[in-house]
Order: structure tokens, then sequence, then C-alpha cells
């Protein structure tokens, strides 16, 4: 069950699941990985549903306390253009990485973590 204290962390698919799940649902906030709004001309991504509708933007930003983004400058399933264009669409707080591929390694979490931590701890002043 989520509420407004929720933190919504997802990776690929589960990226743009949290995104449709904030267009509905108030969220604190939401950490996307690799996101994408297209279903890239794949039929395997075009069945789940997720991309038949438009994207309300609005909503999502509305829902969501804050929104952290990541995307490696080469990750081979989804290009960049995806993410800066849900960057934009969101004004999340974007972070592309290089070289970090699709799968982020343990050490790439790390930034994640701390700029998770500072949200975090933003939240605990209010």
């Amino acid at each position: 069950m989520q509420d407004e204290r929720t933190i919504v962390v997802g990776h690929s698919s589960g990226a743009v699941a949290a995104m449709r799940l904030a267009e509905q649902q108030k969220v604190l906030g939401i950490v996307l990985i690799s996101a994408c709004h297209t279903d890239l001309g794949l039929k395997s991504e075009r069945i789940a549903g997720y991309y038949s509708r438009p994207w309300l933007w609005d909503a999502i930003k509305a829902n969501a306390g804050w929104i952290l983004q990541y995307h490696s400058d080469n990750d081979p399933f989804i290009p960049v253009e995806e993410a800066r264009h849900v960057a934009k669409s969101l004004g999340s707080d974007y972070f592309e990485l290089v070289g970090k591929s699709h799968y982020f390694s343990f050490a790439s979490i790390t930034p994640i973590m701390g700029e998770l931590t500072k949200k975090l701890k933003a939240e605990l002043r209010k």
C-alpha cells in the first residue's frame, strides 16, 4: 500500500510503472532508473499496455513530491533521448551517468543513494 510517505523506485519497465502509478496516486517521491516514454518499437513492450495512452506529465509532477532520474549515456536498450524526454516532461532532477549501460553496478548505486539521502533529510526538516 502506498501513500504520501511512499518512495517508489523503478528500473526500466519498473520506472514506467512508477510513472503510471504517480499519474493516479500521491507519493513522497519517485526514483526513475533507465526510464522511457515509448514502446521503443518493440512488440514485447507494446503488449504491456503502458504506452497505449498519452502520458499525464502534469499529474505525475503534481502527485510526486520530487523525482530523481538516472540514465546511462550508453544504455543499449533505452536510448538516452528517451530519458531526456522524460526528464524534460517531468522536470526531474536528472543525472546522466557515463558508461553504466542498462544494469548499473553496485558502485553506481552510491550516488543514487546519496541524492536519495539528501531528499529524505530535506523531508525531515519540514
